[in-house]
């Protein structure tokens, strides 16, 4: 089934020259994106300064352009925002690429497993406790409230699904509804009695997805959380194309199936932790790309993931542009952004004859 749909969708002649156009789209989107803002900044000098950024041998070699106002902008600001997005969509995507093959449906990404649920819980418990004020977390309270609550909330849904025998895919869904939905009547319920209105309102503004809050002193950890999770699941194809197959004929295969789908939800409950605590709910990403990507690639994992990574940064990228100009002098929530755009294209996709989980 696989092989069939990978050499349907997905033949080699079209596969690698869509892989270099898609970096292509994201060098030339990034260089766009730190152009616009309430300081235009010529594409070319963004350009210039992007490059001198990335040939620089370590910052110090920086600091004859320091001065320039432009610079300033794009290093101090923009730039981290960019590389936020690039890495946050691969992130996103790639948990859903993985979450749709872990439970064999189409319609599974980390919200609807409940991890970002429960991730939401944690940073909503941080922010209105004020947990980001505390000494020992002034800069990492809410993402260590976001990180525990999908680590707790992805060892419940599997502790649920393995009750009465192995964690089967249907389990897994099943189980996922129900504690995402507990997660989110317990945000609700402590945003209710919370006394603390600052916190209420940075929580609904948080709960919408925002890219505003990047740094270069989160890049490095978020860098270094979601590559390494893309290098571990891109050598894990086999496995995740087994999983399309299902459990009795990875039986057959002599794999382990239900211990494979316990380490992968672990794993991308960790990754999702990290993006849903330093960008809030951004939904639809890790929907609506592994479907695009399978209708154009196939089903076969190997190529399925890194072509989901590309488009997957290159749509976040997109959708923070808009939101910073479809309104003059507005930054809207990106996740308002994303699920405008991923509602409409994910109805055309359900309505598109032909089109299966499959490929």
């Amino acid at each position: 089934m696989v092989t069939r749909a990978a050499h349907r969708s997905g033949s080699a002649y079209l596969y690698y020259p869509l892989i270099l156009l898609l970096l292509f789209l994201i060098a030339a989107s990034m260089v766009f994106s730190v152009s616009i803002g309430q300081v235009h900044i010529p594409l070319r000098q963004s350009m210039n300064i992007m490059l001198h950024i990335l040939s620089a041998d370590h910052i110090g070699s920086l600091d004859s352009v320091t001065n320039d106002s432009y610079f300033n902008i794009i290093y101090q600001i923009r730039m981290p925002r960019v590389l936020f997005a690039l890495l946050i969509g691969m992130g996103l995507s790639l948990c859903g690429a993985v979450m749709q093959a872990i439970v064999q449906n189409p319609l599974a990404d980390p919200y609807i497993i409940g991890i970002s649920s429960g991730a939401s819980l944690g940073a909503t418990v941080a922010i209105l406790i004020g947990f980001g004020a505390a000494t020992f977390l002034s800069n990492f309270g809410i993402a260590f409230g976001a990180f525990i609550g999908a680590v707790l909330t992805s060892a419940a849904v599997l502790l649920l699904s393995s009750i009465g025998g192995r964690a089967t895919s249907v389990k897994l869904i099943l189980s996922g509804v129900v504690v995402g939905a507990f997660c989110s009547s317990m945000s609700n319920l402590v945003i209710y009695f919370a006394n603390n209105a600052e916190g209420v309102q940075k929580v609904a503004f948080w709960s919408m997805g925002s890219l505003a809050p990047s740094s270069w002193d989160k890049v490095p950890i978020l860098a270094s959380v979601v590559l390494a999770g893309c290098a571990l699941f891109l050598f894990q194809h086999r496995i995740l194309n087994t999983m399309l197959l299902g459990d009795e004929s990875a039986v057959t295969l002599g794999i382990n199936l239900s211990l494979y789908r316990k380490i992968y939800m672990v794993l991308a409950a960790l990754i999702t932790g990290t993006m849903v605590a330093y960008s809030g709910t951004i939904g639809f990403v890790g929907l609506i790309v592994p479907h695009i990507c399978r209708g154009l690639f196939g089903a076969d994992h190997k190529r399925l993931l890194p072509a989901t990574l590309l488009l997957g940064g290159l749509f976040l990228i997109w959708a923070d542009i808009l939101s910073r100009i479809l309104i003059p002098n507005v930054d809207l929530p990106i996740g308002i952004i994303t699920s405008v755009i991923g509602s409409p294209l994910f109805i055309y996709m359900i309505v598109k004859k032909g089109y299966n989980f499959g490929g």
